[in-house]
């Protein structure tokens, strides 16, 4: 069971940090409302940081399925783990993105603007175009795990070590590749607390866009594979 508690506690700091920074800045009447694009990326780093730090030594720290199957594929990672893994981080995403709303219930009562409560708990495009908006996924999440694989150690994932690079990798990705979708690049990272945005009391809200989640999904788990695949090439 420890793999299985390392990756849910993981990916819960993971979604209550970086979900957190979005509602820190997005939300109305908080201390750091309208702080703007790099407090986001930069918490969503420190999210990633701490995630990776606290669940490296029980389970890799892999936190995201986009990377728990292709270090699988690049075989680096039991496939038979990968169900179990997968089922952690769903529930560390689900608690995560339900503490985000327990510390920042007032301020979604306070807060009118509807696209900006959905907006804390997943992604959207700036501009919305399937085709772009699966690329733009598809590319982040292909330099995320690119980058993971030649980090991460054979048959575990990352080590606490690990912790800054991959932290500064989800920066650069944010500052640089960010603007055009939010960059999800993790799959349980948009779809969980897209769900738990439906599932919860949150007064005034909008629906959950689920027209457009299926990007937020699909597009990492395809970046994920091809750079799996393009590491193997390059053996």
């Amino acid at each position: 069971m420890t793999p299985f508690i390392g990756e849910l506690i993981g990916t819960a700091l993971l979604i209550l940090l970086g979900d957190g920074v979005v509602a820190n800045v997005v939300l109305k009447n908080t201390k750091g409302s309208n702080s703007g694009w790099i407090v986001i990326t930069f918490g969503w780093a420190m999210a990633v940081f701490v995630g990776v730090f606290v669940a490296a030594g029980l389970s890799g720290a892999h936190l995201n399925p986009a990377v728990t199957v292709a270090l699988a594929l690049a075989g680096k990672f039991d496939w038979a783990n990968v169900p179990i893994y997968i089922a952690a981080q769903m529930l560390g995403a689900a608690l995560g993105a339900f503490l985000v709303w327990l510390q920042y219930q007032s301020h979604f009562e306070s807060t009118e603007n509807q696209g900006l409560k959905l907006a804390v708990f997943c992604t959207g495009p700036q501009i919305r175009n399937t085709r772009s908006n699966f690329i733009s996924e598809v590319i982040g999440t292909f330099v995320l795990v690119f980058g993971v694989l030649y980090m991460a150690a054979p048959e575990i994932g990352l080590g606490a070590v690990s912790a800054l690079p991959v932290a500064l990798l989800v920066f650069a990705i944010g500052l640089s590749l960010g603007g055009t979708t939010g960059y999800a690049i993790n799959p349980v990272r948009d779809f969980v607390p897209r769900l738990m945005h439906q599932l919860l009391p949150i007064p005034n809200k909008r629906d959950s866009d689920w027209s457009y989640a299926w990007i937020a999904i699909v597009g990492p788990f395809v970046g994920g594979m091809v750079a799996a695949l393009v590491y193997m090439a390059l053996k």
